[in-house]
């Protein structure tokens, strides 16, 4: 979390809770109370975009514990074949859900419109997500009805790279790189958003001077050779397998434009969390117990060996070992560390959101007042998180308990309470 600066106390979740919940569960409020709650249900999530309070708080359980029986012991879960998808692989791989009474199938996932179409129609009971994707979801964001989304756990930090073809090699400055057409995964991806950032910073317009094209993972690296695209803002492993098989090289990492930025999340939605708290919350303790895991730097290269399997990335060991551990070649004949290439932790900042959210406004996604603040509080469920988290004595975040941090972001400061700074810069 290096970077972070730390401006305000955590503030209390103004969110709903559902209409019945056992102590100890996780509430769909985003917290784990000390007592069964029992509330009316007396407004439906279309205020969620207004914030609007629909319920007060019991006090919240400071230590989570298992509430009972699962409802379903028996669950789906969709993933696209990523190294961002590594808590959940190593979840199943270490059996944290099988120790949380959870009896899971992995569903790989082609790209992620079909991963949003199977999660809204129930096909999916969780996902693998892209952290902007429930708050786009939520808000009803590109010509979708609004589904309620919750980021039960975040999965991963940094982690991506702007790749460009090796043909480029000698357009290393961004303002050069007008009439280039580069791939992104997802329009609601911090992909997308952090290669606008990038390309705004350096004084290109991303709508019109550059073209982006949405693009599945595994075909950005055939798509490079082919020369269809310049370039590509992609997750691993396919910026490090576009360096093995020479048609590209490493421009630079994500964590170099913002360090400790979200990537990927997991994620379920309001109905099944509410309908289903026990097995919410063994969910949530399985994700954050496999961030932890693959947040020790002596867990990657045996992660990378099992994430190598068909049934998972199906990529070479190699690839994967270099983006987990941060020892790489550049694809330019340098061989480079940099530890925080990859970086793993379960903790959902609502600031995190809020930076997502300014972008969408400030890219035409989003069309009319939102509160951030309350949304990105519904959202992404911190608190919940931090309690299951220090219920099982991991360690907790250097961030004194602000859910709020500000950030660095290419050398300018993101502060939550003024957003719109940010984009002016």
């Amino acid at each position: 979390m290096s970077g972070f600066s730390f401006l305000r106390p955590p503030r209390a979740a103004l969110l709903r809770c559902a209409p019945a919940v056992p102590a100890g569960a996780v509430c769909g409020c985003g917290v784990v109370h000390a007592t069964p709650v029992r509330i009316g249900r007396r407004a439906v999530l279309g205020a969620l975009a207004a914030g609007t309070v629909l319920g007060s708080l019991p006090s919240p359980l400071r230590a989570a514990v298992p509430a009972g029986p699962l409802e379903r012991p028996d669950v789906t879960i969709g993933f696209v074949p990523i190294s961002c998808a590594a808590p959940l692989i190593m979840a199943e791989a270490q059996g944290f859900f099988t120790q949380e009474g959870l009896r899971v199938q992995l569903q790989k996932t082609a790209n992620w419109a079909l991963v949003r179409d199977r999660l809204l129609d129930g096909h999916l009971d969780a996902s693998h997500l892209l952290s902007p994707m429930p708050l786009a979801l939520s808000l009803g964001l590109g010509g979708n009805a609004p589904h309620a989304v919750r980021v039960a756990s975040m999965q991963n930090l940094n982690g991506q790279a702007i790749t460009l073809a090796l043909r480029h090699h000698d357009r290393r400055d961004p303002r050069q790189w007008k009439g280039m057409t580069f791939a992104i995964p997802f329009e609601f991806s911090m992909h997308n958003l952090l290669l606008r950032a990038y390309l705004a910073r350096h004084g290109l317009d991303p709508d019109h001077d550059v073209t982006l094209r949405v693009t599945a993972p595994p075909d950005m690296v055939a798509n490079l050779r082919a020369g269809n695209i310049d370039g590509f803002l992609g997750p691993e492993p396919f910026n490090q397998r576009a360096v093995i098989e020479e048609v590209g090289f490493v421009h630079i990492l994500t964590a170099e434009i913002w360090d400790g930025h979200p990537c990927c999340a997991f994620g379920m939605t309001a109905a099944f969390m509410d309908a289903n708290p026990n097995t919410a919350a063994a969910l949530q303790r399985a994700m954050i117990r496999a961030a932890d895991f693959m947040q020790q730097p002596d867990n990657r290269a045996q992660a990378a060996r099992i994430m190598a399997q068909p049934r998972y990335l199906n990529q070479p060991e190699l690839v994967i070992r270099q983006s987990l551990t941060g020892h790489y070649a550049d694809g330019l004949g340098v061989v480079r560390d940099n530890p925080r290439r990859a970086a793993y932790s379960p903790y959902p900042y609502p600031s995190m959101a809020v930076w997502i959210m300014s972008q969408f406004e400030r890219w035409g996604y989003l069309k009319g007042p939102v509160d951030y603040r309350d949304v990105a509080q519904q959202v992404f469920l911190i608190d919940a998180v931090r309690q299951q988290a220090q219920a099982m004595n991991l360690p907790q975040p250097a961030d004194g308990g602000d859910n709020w941090p500000s950030f660095n972001i290419m050398g300018q400061h993101f502060d939550p309470d003024h957003p719109s700074f940010f984009n002016q810069g």
